[in-house]
């Protein structure tokens, strides 16, 4: 546990009384005046390591708590300290911060419970006599049978599956922030207590009424300054996985929540607090998956997916019907129930979400935000070595392949419509208010890579191959608007190693006056596709707005002087045609040499 404070006070023992300088104080007037508070900070921490492990079945855990709470508090403005008679106080904030981390070292987990691969028994020792053989006439009542001392392969493997899970973390992070402003009382050269211990230990309960109730908030009319709350909320969670020897799986979900609230209020003539304009706005980020509609057909003739998000929303409007205990059978002209319209946020967002994740319209949840993040993943394989024509010919030979997809909500706010009351529908789109007004959404999917073969022959020759594919759907609720950004990337290289080639130069620093060192050549070509297509839900219209094709050529050549000195060859060639007729081809070349001196050691 830690705690520190510092305080900043102003002393004033050189002014009179109309606050201006006297002359006639020396340095010892009012020498033990510490004078008034300005601004002072605290900080609470704490670091705890649960006692989990020592339960024995727990013990491959290891989890650590952290908690930081601060407190701040800072004098107002003298200009703005008194206006008619009234006090407008000062400003207070806080903030509190939870960390949780924890990992799971499974295999800890695995040896407790007795699940570990069958070990090959040791030779036995030279010296261990050899049984003796059986004496003409001796009767023989038992056999003794060798011991198979090879370890089954069927129950290694269920083992090794069963197992593959190597390490877990978890590491969870919740941060809130308070800030009060109008707050009366004054600290101490200590500190203080007020308005509650909670408070200046970064607690995030509603300080307010009690700083009301005790008189410590300023009485002024007029006082339009927003009491302000921050949370935010991170959770990431990663493991490793490796089913078999030489497969490697790294899992990786996260989650992020983030929201400001603010509220205004003033005081009537019985000097009662009200409170105005409470406003809320923040934005939310989670890992998913998408790979049901990654190879649908997506084009700018059409879209499988998008088709499906256009029927799924009379599904979504009869299911938002029926749950707020309406008739889903009482509709408008164009089929959809009364006040869940075809363009209502509330059904376009769940309609959205099932037709690009795949999930039925029936059973997808009908909020904003998700609880559960889905985990990512990136696969590598280097198993292929194992085998004789890789041995003998290459050097490494991996597989390897990686996902990545996220849902965001790019800003999100409050409602007015919706407090001033929840079941009136609005005259103008005829669909009941939302609560949390949404801008725009967010799907955005990575295949980095789709597939990569990277290898070395024993010979110095290097190949990667791979392809990269990506998409990005966002989807506007102002003008029901899907933007669709897809690409696709093919990268070829090659390299090769020209060892211990020599250089004759009498500026070199030994008798023989020669270099050797290793040239390393690499070329990378490169063709990247972009298009950019916008749809309309109500039009059977679509659009391609942009996008482009890229070719790119790169090479180089490098070679050592010395361990200090080195000199490059570049070329890097570059032509991109757009899609569309309104853009020109673009080419541009560049080439030279660098040469790089590195002054360390």
């Amino acid at each position: 546990i830690n705690y520190s404070a510092s305080s900043n006070n102003i002393v004033r023992n050189y002014l009179d009384e109309n606050k201006i300088p006297d002359p006639t104080n020396t340095i010892w007037d009012s020498y033990f005046d510490i004078g008034e508070p300005n601004n002072h900070t605290q900080q609470l921490n704490v670091n705890y390591d649960l006692p989990i492990n020592k339960l024995p079945f727990l013990s491959f855990v290891k989890s650590t708590y952290t908690y930081t709470g601060d407190y701040n508090w800072q004098r107002s403005s003298d200009a703005f300290s008194s206006i008619d008679g009234y006090d407008l106080g000062n400003t207070i904030q806080n903030a509190a911060s939870h960390r949780l981390n924890t990992v799971l070292t499974m295999d800890n987990f695995y040896k407790y419970i007795g699940l570990t691969k069958q070990r090959r028994k040791p030779a036995p020792k030279a010296n261990t006599p050899a049984p003796k053989a059986p004496v003409p006439g001796q009767k023989i009542t038992q056999i003794q049978q060798a011991p198979d001392d090879k370890p089954n392969v069927i129950i290694d493997g269920l083992i090794g599956l069963a197992t593959s899970a190597k390490n877990i973390q978890i590491n969870y992070t919740d941060n809130g922030g308070t800030v009060l402003p109008g707050y009366l009382p004054k600290v101490g050269f200590f500190g203080t207590m007020q308005p509650s211990l909670g408070f200046i230990m970064g607690s995030q309960s509603d300080i307010r009424y009690e700083a009301a109730r005790n008189g410590w908030l300023t009485n002024y009319p007029e006082f339009n300054q927003s009491f302000t709350q921050v949370r935010n909320k991170l959770l990431d969670i990663t493991a490793q996985v490796e089913p078999f020897n030489d497969l490697k799986i790294d899992l990786n979900a996260n989650r992020t929540y983030s929201q400001n609230f603010s509220e205004q209020y003033d005081v009537d003539a019985f000097g009662n607090y009200n409170a105005r304009s409470p406003y809320d706005f923040g934005n939310f980020s989670i890992s998913t998956v998408l790979i049901k509609t990654a190879f649908s057909r997506s084009d700018e003739t059409g879209s499988d997916a998008f088709n499906d998000f256009r029927e799924n929303r009379l599904t979504i409007a009869r299911r938002l019907a029926t749950e707020r205990g309406l008739d889903p059978n009482n509709t408008t002209p164009d089929g959809y129930p009364v006040g869940f319209g075809r363009n209502s946020q509330a059904v376009l967002l769940p309609a959205f979400l099932a037709a690009y994740t795949g999930t039925s319209a029936s059973s997808v949840s009908t909020g904003i935000f998700r609880d559960v993040p889905i985990p990512n993943w990136n696969i590598k394989y280097t198993g292929l070595m194992r085998y004789g024509f890789f041995k003998e010919n290459f050097k490494r030979f991996s597989l390897q392949h990686g996902y990545r997809a996220s849902y965001t909500v790019s800003s999100f706010r409050s409602n007015f419509d919706y407090d001033a009351d929840p079941n009136a529908i609005n005259p103008t789109t005829g669909n009941y208010p939302v609560k949390t007004i949404v801008a725009n959404v967010n799907l955005v999917e990575q295949f980095n890579p789709l597939m990569r073969v990277d290898f070395e022959m024993k010979n110095s020759f290097k190949i990667l191959a791979e392809m990269k594919k990506d998409r990005s759907l966002s989807l506007s609720f102002d003008n029901g608007l899907l933007t669709e950004v897809k690409g696709n990337e093919y990268t070829l290289e090659f390299g090769y190693r020209f060892k211990d080639i020599t250089i004759n130069s009498k500026l070199v620093d030994n008798p023989m006056g020669v270099i050797r060192s290793d040239i390393n050549l690499k070329a990378n070509l490169t063709l990247r596709q972009n298009q950019t297509i916008v749809r309309y839900l109500d039009y059977d219209n679509n659009q391609l707005a942009g996008g482009q094709d890229i070719w790119s050529l790169k090479l180089t050549a490098d070679y050592m002087f010395s361990k200090n000195l080195t000199a490059i060859f570049y070329y890097d060639h570059s032509f991109s045609q757009a899609v569309i007729s309104t853009s020109f081809p673009m080419t541009n070349i560049r080439s030279g040499f660098t040469l790089r001196y590195n002054f360390g050691n």
